[in-house]
């Protein structure tokens, strides 16, 4: 049976453990980082934490209502056998709430169509080839840019302070995206550096020959995964490759000790065919937008 937990009387050690255990693992859903990223969230836990869904959420005009946080690629629904289906979890979720939105996981499958239900994609490449390997897969673009990058003299710096990531971000890609709020930065530097700390995040760095920060990204560690959480590069210095020389050293480091690179996904075309010029290859998940408000839906959009 499948019971709604409230955050404040979730049995954490067992949540924790269904999460670490779970087919579907993912450091997004561990208690800790849903409590730093979520301004509240609950539980749908089947039986005795066999499998949960987090669900964060909202409340405005005394409506509770589900949202994705920022910094949250995968959330869903995790357990400890693969033949637990999800539908259960869905129809208890909408009989709780009146309007919800959130990413499921690459992980969960779905068979019954839903309108409530919108596929996305995102990108992964597989590290389970040598490097040279893996650099025969990239297209000629991506081969190009690495030719300018070695020519530019840029350096790769791991162990840069989150600050100057975030600044970089927010100079760039944070001028195209002005729904990301002063208080959302802030959440990102404590997740990075609680991350940091717990050494299961890294912050790689490029410089180029004048020691300009011309590219950054953050990578989270989980299992046999390493994620590009977020990254940016200088708008003003496009020209040298910058950014897939970043994505390559990371790939370079990384492919000794991991399986797979994901690039943090986007359904957005432009995006996704870059990563996909790595060699990378798409995977499938599910978004929801459920909603039972025939009136003032647009009120519960952040």
């Amino acid at each position: 049976m499948i019971h709604y937990v409230q955050r404040k009387h979730l049995d954490v050690s067992k949540y924790n453990f269904c999460i670490e255990n779970a087919v579907q693992s993912k450091v997004f859903a561990f208690s800790w980082y849903l409590d730093i990223v979520a301004d509240n969230w609950d539980v749908l836990v089947l039986d005795d934490y066999k499998a949960v869904m987090p669900v964060p959420w909202r409340s405005k005009f005394f409506i509770k209502y589900g949202y994705p946080p920022f910094w949250i690629l995968e959330l869903g629904v995790f357990s400890l056998n693969e033949k637990i289906g999800i539908q259960s979890f869905l129809d208890v979720l909408y009989g709780k709430f009146r309007f919800i939105e959130s990413r499921l996981n690459t992980r969960n499958h779905i068979e019954k169509k839903s309108p409530h239900l919108l596929t996305k994609e995102m990108q992964v490449l597989s590290l389970h080839s040598d490097h040279d390997a893996i650099l025969n897969t990239y297209r000629k673009d991506r081969r190009k840019d690495l030719g300018r990058a070695n020519t530019s003299g840029l350096k790769e710096k791991w162990g840069d302070a989150p600050e100057q990531l975030i600044t970089l971000f927010k100079n760039n890609v944070g001028q195209r995206t002005p729904n990301i709020k002063k208080a959302d930065y802030q959440v990102l530097e404590q997740i990075m550096n609680i991350c940091l700390v717990n050494q299961i995040g890294e912050i790689l760095s490029i410089y180029d020959d004048k020691d300009h920060l011309v590219a950054s990204g953050f990578f989270l560690k989980h299992k046999d995964t390493v994620t590009l959480l977020v990254s940016s590069t200088d708008f003003k210095n496009r020209k040298n490759g910058a950014n897939t020389f970043l994505i390559n050293s990371a790939i370079y480091k990384y492919q000794k000790d991991f399986g797979v690179f994901n690039f943090g996904g986007s359904s957005m075309q432009s995006i996704a065919k870059y990563f996909l010029s790595f060699g990378a290859e798409t995977l499938k998940y599910q978004q929801i937008k459920y909603h039972n408000l025939p009136y003032l839906v647009t009120l519960f959009k952040h």
